[in-house]
């Protein structure tokens, strides 16, 4: 059976491949916290290095240094861009893993950072944070990155979508599971066709997410975020150039 549409999949190729295409060819690229490298194959025009710390009882594509991503063992300014997908939420300590990406990227480097708004608990126990947009504005700006560009990744279609998709999930389906008695008996009957009613309602929203990204209400699933290091100024504080 082919895998069910996700319009987060499809928007995060999307920027990465966007993403891509602004980088010089033969640049040095970071996928940092690369997991299976989803992306490298965008990148196919760069030079490509992964880190990750690999704990996480999943599978790992080989990483070029296998490390936690707050001490990353390369020279200062050594890549020209870094990516850095879906990886903040799972950081303890999510500013020192920042000033290190910092310390790792050239001057006028560029970042593309996703991290999500609303989803489950995942990879426990490496699962720390949730970030609003303001959240993200104030974490990147307090470790001296410059904000460029901070989106939606994916429209409100997507994220109605996911609460449809997690409740057709986790929906209990025992009666006793759900209230004693009568009551979780007709509830449980009653979640038979309510499941397949969100099982067509998760895969029409995900293809509407994809053909249109609504941001005028709602919220996000996840944000975007696109990023350069701030110029320092001589007495070593950031330019507001």
């Amino acid at each position: 059976m082919a895998p069910r549409l996700n319009s987060s999949r499809v928007y995060l190729e999307r920027e990465n491949e966007a993403f891509a295409r602004q980088l010089a060819p033969d640049s040095l690229v970071l996928d940092a916290g690369a997991g299976i490298q989803p992306y490298r194959a965008l990148f196919g025009h760069c030079r490509y290095e992964a880190a990750d710390f690999e704990k996480v009882d999943k599978p790992y594509a080989k990483s070029t240094y296998v490390c936690d991503l707050a001490s990353i063992p390369v020279e200062d300014g050594r890549f020209d861009a870094v990516l850095f997908n879906q990886v903040l939420e799972h950081l303890s300590e999510p500013h020192a893993v920042l000033h290190e990406l910092h310390r790792v990227i050239k001057p006028g480097g560029l970042m593309i950072c996703t991290v999500p708004l609303f989803y489950e608990e995942h990879e426990q126990p490496y699962d720390f944070y949730r970030y609003t947009q303001f959240g993200l504005r104030h974490l990147f700006e307090s470790t001296n990155w410059k904000i460029q560009r901070l989106d939606w990744m994916e429209g409100y279609f997507g994220t109605v979508a996911y609460q449809m998709e997690t409740a057709r999930k986790y929906l209990p389906r025992r009666p006793s599971a759900i209230s004693p008695g009568a009551l979780g008996v007709l509830a449980a009957v009653a979640f038979v066709p309510l499941r397949l009613l969100l099982r067509w309602g998760e895969a029409a929203l995900y293809r509407l997410d994809v053909r249109q990204k609504v941001t005028s209400a709602g919220f996000p699933k996840n944000y975007l975020v696109i990023a350069s290091p701030a110029v320092r100024s001589q007495n070593g504080a950031p330019s507001t150039q």
